[in-house]
């Protein structure tokens, strides 16, 4: 038999194959951040509302400034054999289920269901349910638990705004939409604790985290006649200041906010692996720029792990990038 051409499924598809299906393990891309847990903690909430079992999985552990988030306590990087033999699972917020990490079991494609907003999207589940024009993966889940008939109540309203700002900047990027702030506001209306989401996402900030930020701008170098913008941070800066690496989220945005700067690269050589962080102002398509080294992302904000050398690193990024229209 002729495997059928991935595609995007209906929402009416993705809930009927809820509905079916008694298990679930909601998937959690490496380097986590409030998209991929908040909509995967989001749907699970929903489906045990439905009587279902379900399990967290990711390799990574929650990150400070998440463990606040309903359920996610129960985030774990092993499962139950229960979990192994009978389950869908659902990987939220990545293009390629690679990107759940290498202590991921095996898993048949026909067990997976892939919900998503990337561009680029691999379709690489059973169903795939990807919408590109969405805002975030949380937004995408807010479409399945309408279709599903689930009540929201405040837990689940709270990871999927968490999912919502995480990925609009707390609603300052360019993906802010009357639409997603007419249902970020319906989402408060049923409870979303958005003070609380502000406070622990976006505003308590390590000492550590600003001091390495220091560093971050110390390094900062300029090109192209100033519309490039780029800096590294490496296991010196983060020795010298008691930072980790969740202490280096978000600071390739102030690359990108400083005066006539087109796009910004955040470096960063941690723990023997080499992660650029890629953010737009709108003028270059930053995904295509990730794609062409084998990451991916958003028009705007994208990424990728570079096989090499710092240095090498910093060449190669900056020839995609004039490759791209720099």
């Amino acid at each position: 038999m002729i495997e059928s051409k991935p595609r995007i499924a209906s929402v009416k598809e993705v809930a009927e194959e809820l509905q079916r299906r008694s298990s679930f393990v909601m998937v959690s891309h490496v380097k986590p951040d409030g998209d991929t847990l908040g909509a995967g903690l989001a749907l699970g909430l929903a489906l045990k509302k439905l009587g279902k079992n379900v399990w967290y999985f990711q390799q990574d552990s929650v990150p400070r400034n998440l463990r606040f988030l309903p359920d996610a306590e129960l985030v774990s990087n092993e499962l139950p054999q229960a979990a192994r033999e009978d389950a869908l699972y659902v990987f939220c917020d990545m293009s390629d289920w690679r990107r759940a990490g290498d202590l991921l079991p095996p898993v048949a494609r026909e067990n997976m269901l892939d919900i998503d907003h990337h561009l680029g999207n691999s379709l690489f589940g059973k169903l795939n349910f990807v919408l590109e024009n969405e805002c975030s993966t949380g937004s995408v889940v807010m479409r399945i638990l309408r279709e599903l008939g689930v009540a929201i109540d405040a837990r689940i309203a709270t990871c999927i705004l968490a999912a919502i700002m995480t990925d609009t900047g707390a609603f300052m990027h360019s993906n802010t939409t009357p639409e997603v702030l007419e249902v970020s506001a319906e989402l408060m209306r049923l409870g979303a604790d958005k003070e609380r989401i502000t406070r622990e996402i976006f505003a308590n900030k390590r000492v550590a985290a600003t001091r390495l930020l220091g560093c971050i701008i110390g390094a900062m170098r300029f090109a192209h006649d100033g519309r490039y913008c780029y800096s590294y941070v490496d296991d010196a800066m983060l020795a010298q200041t008691g930072a980790d690496g969740e202490d280096t989220e978000d600071t390739v945005n102030v690359l990108l906010g400083q005066e006539g700067v087109d796009v910004a690269a955040l470096f960063k050589a941690i723990e023997g692996e080499i992660r650029v962080s890629l953010r737009s102002s709108g003028r270059l398509n930053v995904q295509a720029v990730a794609r062409l080294l084998g990451g991916g992302g958003h028009f705007r904000a994208a990424g990728l792990t570079f096989e090499g050398t710092l240095s090498e690193a910093i060449v190669s990024v900056e020839a995609a990038l004039v490759a791209q229209g720099l």
